[in-house]
């Protein structure tokens, strides 16, 4: 079997650019996955992304093809900001990039991964294996998604995740319950009102907070000084987060983990609120104590904060309750590897290239934002992950994998970094 210098698996926004970058820098790579198959397969038809025009975009290693050029391209309105990016674009500009930058792009899943003497041993679906020096995870969410306790074990044609559907037509004239308050929450309640069904959105929060329309699509120096726009919101805070990844992964262990749960909370685009309020019966602070199936229906028995309780009975239940990152669901992953991968939270410790403990095995994305921010939870962060992780995949090409994150950084929180760069 021939071996390869890289392997990406993966070919979402951070495959994609990854890719774009290796082989502008001559690396081997072969990359493994579905283009864009998150964005296709598992959001809503319809649905408009959160981030901004200028930060909707994936990245080849010369900036050339951002989503302005694609737009321009193929006479599509757009605006760096203000303007918010429908899915369909988004998606079509995905797979458009994967064409021009990475058309050695192999639609095949990865069945099994493990570690061996000669380096990283990868089945694929169709029972080939292919070895690999290096191995880049760019899986993404959707092997992450959080169902909560108390709605396991139901048939999903009555209790689903919202990362399991991409339409709304199986759900006209049917009443549903969405469960979350957060953009995908309400992306789905506005979708699923508009296509005719009778919806509830279920929230813990006393109320729910929609983020605020930028006050301005042409900021002005004062502007930015005030309230710098950065790829992932406004604000100071998610400047430093945007602007000095490396510095965050710095900061104690606890700071990161408190700060990735409160930072760019789960809350709903400033554009679809005027889409539900009014429209969708929104049941705030309330938590669902049970559910059970009669006639067909869920029964669910909610609770407030004054312990009051009220039924509510629905055709469906869509828990729109985001993900949680826990590489123990990555089930491709060959046991012995993942008990060598060291973690935190059931999420892989990290050098500052993204090197797990596993010497020669990275992270990126969603995987990696306890040791990088909140960046890497949005496509934007792409930008950085590529162009860091391709120079340094280039840097060490020839000298085979990077000597491993100490014991006493894995103690102390990861705070080391590697003893080779």
């Amino acid at each position: 079997m021939k071996k390869t210098e890289v392997a990406i698996i993966g070919a979402g926004p951070y495959g994609l650019s990854i890719a774009a970058h290796l082989r502008a820098r001559g690396i081997g790579f072969r990359i493994f996955g579905n283009p864009m198959d998150t964005w296709l397969k598992h959001m809503p038809k319809g649905m408009r992304l959160k981030s901004e025009g200028f930060a909707s975009c994936l990245y080849d290693a010369g900036d050339s093809f951002n989503l302005e050029a694609y737009c321009l391209e193929k006479g599509l309105p757009y605006a760096h900001i203000g303007r918010p990016v429908p899915l369909d674009v988004f998606s079509a500009y995905g797979l458009e990039f994967q064409k021009r930058f990475v058309p050695n792009l192999e639609n095949k899943l990865v069945a099994s991964l493990r570690k061996t003497a000669e380096g990283f041993r990868i089945q694929l679906e169709d029972e080939e294996v292919a070895l690999a020096e290096r191995v880049v995870m760019a899986v993404g969410l959707t092997h992450y998604d959080y169902l909560p306790p108390e709605l396991k074990g139901f048939p999903e044609e009555l209790v689903s995740h919202s990362s399991q559907h991409n339409t709304i037509e199986e759900f006209k004239g049917r009443e549903v319950a969405v469960v979350g308050a957060g953009a995908s929450a309400l992306d789905w309640a506005a979708l699923l009102h508009q296509g005719g069904a009778r919806v509830h959105v279920l929230s813990r929060k006393p109320a729910i907070r929609f983020h605020d329309a930028p006050e301005k699509t042409e900021p002005n120096l004062w502007d930015r000084l005030r309230t710098p726009i950065t790829g992932i919101g406004p604000g100071w805070k998610l400047f430093w987060c945007t602007n000095a990844p490396l510095l965050f992964r710095l900061m104690p262990l606890q700071f990161r983990l408190d700060r990735i749960k409160r930072i760019l909370g789960p809350a709903p685009c400033w554009f679809i609120k005027q889409e539900v309020v009014g429209k969708v019966d929104l049941v705030v602070d309330v938590t669902i104590q049970k559910a059970e199936v009669q006639n067909g229906r869920v029964v669910l028995t909610l609770t407030d904060s004054t312990t009051k309780q009220k039924t509510l009975i629905v055709d469906h239940v869509m828990a729109a309750t985001g993900y949680q990152v826990d590489l123990r669901r990555l089930k491709f992953l060959d046991s012995g590897l993942l008990t060598a991968i060291r973690t935190v939270e059931n999420t892989p410790i990290l050098s500052s290239n993204f090197e797990s403990t596993v010497p020669g095995l990275y992270f990126v994305g969603a995987s990696a934002a306890n040791t990088f921010g909140p960046l890497l939870r949005f496509a934007f962060g792409g930008k950085f992950t590529a162009g860091r992780l391709s120079r340094h995949l280039t840097r060490t090409a020839k000298r085979g994998p990077a000597v491993s994150i100490t014991e006493q950084d894995v103690k102390t929180g990861d705070r080391g970094e590697f003893a080779a760069q």
